[in-house]
C-alpha cells in the first residue's frame, strides 16, 4: 500500500497497485501521496509497477556487456563526437551545470523508434546498436517502452493531484524525445580522478520527470529542501522518480525539480551501473506554466518556451552540445 514516511525524514514510497485500484478513496489517496512527495522531496520511491525483474535484469546484462568492450568498439559508435546524440557518449564529456569539471562517467543513450515515414524521423536521430552485444536492442527497447507505461501513468497522476485535465501533462510526452540512458560509472582505480571530481556533481534533471530503476549500488543522494543532503537507497524491483526542471517551468515552482548527485564510493575497486528514464516533451511542444500554478502567491510565470527550445540551452550548459 501507498504510504508516507516524510516524517522519518525518507523519501515517501508508493505503490502502483493503489493507482489500478477500483476503489476511488484508494486512487485518490496514491494521487496526494504522489503530490506531496514531489512538492515536498521531488523525489519518490516507487513499488508495484510493470517494471518487473525479468524486463530489468537482461538490459543490465546488456548494459555490463556493452560497457565491457574496448574503447576502439564503443568509439565507433559515438555519434556527432558523442555528444548527447543517439549512442556512446565516452567518459568525461558531460558535467553538471556550473560544474566545468566532467562526471566520472560514460554511458549510451537509446531514444525513441519511430515508423518510416513518422514526421519526427527527421527530427530525431536514430538508435546506434552495437553488433557486438547479442540482444542489446531488444532488451533496451523492451525496458524503454515498459517505462513509458509507467511514465504515461504518472503524468496523469501529477495533473490529477494539479487540477489539470488528466492527459494535460501526458499529451506532451505523446511522441517525446524521451531517453534511456545506461551509465557505467567505472572503478575509481581505473579512471583518472581529478581532485574533487565525482561520478555526477550535484546537478537538477531537465525533463518532466525520471523515472530510475534500481541501481547496481547506492550512491545517490538528493538535496532536501532544507538543504541538508540525504541518501536514497531503494529497495530491489522499486523506481524511483524525480521532477525536472521542464516539470518545475510549467508547474511555476509548485513541483520544483530537486538537485541530485552521485558520490563516489568508498572502495575504489566499486563499478556502479544505472538506468535512468528521462521523459521529454515533443520538441514543438509548448512549456507553458498550468492555469492551476498562476496564482497571487506564486512567482510571475516565465516565458514561453518550446521543448526543443529548452533542451537546447541546457545540453549546452552541460557539455553536451555547442551554442
Amino acid at each position: 500500500m501507498t504510504q508516507s514516511n516524510a516524517s522519518l525524514g525518507a523519501v515517501p514510497v508508493v505503490d502502483m497497485r493503489d493507482w489500478s485500484s477500483e476503489d476511488p478513496a484508494v486512487r485518490a489517496a496514491f494521487v496526494k501521496a504522489v503530490g506531496e512527495a514531489l512538492e515536498e522531496y521531488g523525489f519518490l520511491r516507487v513499488q508495484g509497477h510493470a517494471v518487473t525483474p525479468d524486463i530489468v535484469e537482461p538490459a543490465y546484462a546488456a548494459s555490463r556487456a556493452l560497457f565491457a568492450l574496448s574503447e576502439e568498439q564503443k568509439q565507433a559508435y559515438c555519434v556527432r563526437g558523442g555528444r548527447g546524440e543517439r549512442g556512446y557518449t565516452p567518459f568525461g564529456a558531460e558535467h553538471a551545470k556550473d560544474t566545468p569539471m566532467p562526471d566520472l562517467k560514460e554511458f549510451w543513450h537509446v531514444g525513441r523508434e519511430l515508423s518510416d515515414g513518422h514526421p519526427l524521423q527527421s527530427v530525431y536521430p536514430p538508435n546506434q546498436w552495437p553488433s557486438e552485444v547479442d540482444g542489446f536492442q531488444g532488451a533496451m527497447l523492451h525496458l524503454y517502452n515498459t517505462l513509458e507505461g509507467v511514465a504515461v501513468d504518472m503524468l496523469e497522476v501529477i495533473a490529477r493531484y494539479l487540477g489539470e485535465a488528466p492527459d494535460r501533462l501526458s499529451r506532451l510526452s505523446t511522441d517525446g524525445n524521451s531517453i534511456l540512458r545506461a551509465l557505467h560509472y567505472p572503478p575509481l582505480s581505473d579512471i583518472p580522478v581529478a581532485k574533487g571530481a565525482v561520478r555526477a556533481a550535484a546537478h537538477e534533471d531537465i525533463n518532466l520527470i525520471t523515472l530510475l530503476v534500481t541501481s547496481t549500488q547506492s550512491g545517490l543522494e538528493i538535496l532536501r529542501r532544507d538543504g541538508e543532503w540525504l541518501a536514497v537507497n531503494a529497495e530491489p524491483g522499486e523506481i524511483l522518480m524525480d521532477a525536472g526542471d521542464m516539470l518545475g517551468r510549467i508547474t511555476n515552482g509548485v513541483i520544483d525539480a530537486t538537485t541530485h548527485r552521485v558520490v563516489n564510493p568508498s572502495e575504489d575497486r566499486s563499478e556502479r551501473f544505472s538506468m535512468p528514464f528521462f521523459v521529454h516533451p515533443r520538441p514543438e511542444a509548448l512549456l507553458s506554466v498550468l492555469d492551476s500554478c498562476r496564482r497571487d502567491d506564486l512567482p510571475e510565470p516565465p516565458a514561453d518556451i518550446t521543448g526543443y527550445a529548452f533542451l537546447q540551452e541546457r545540453l549546452a550548459e552541460i557539455g553536451l552540445i555547442d551554442m
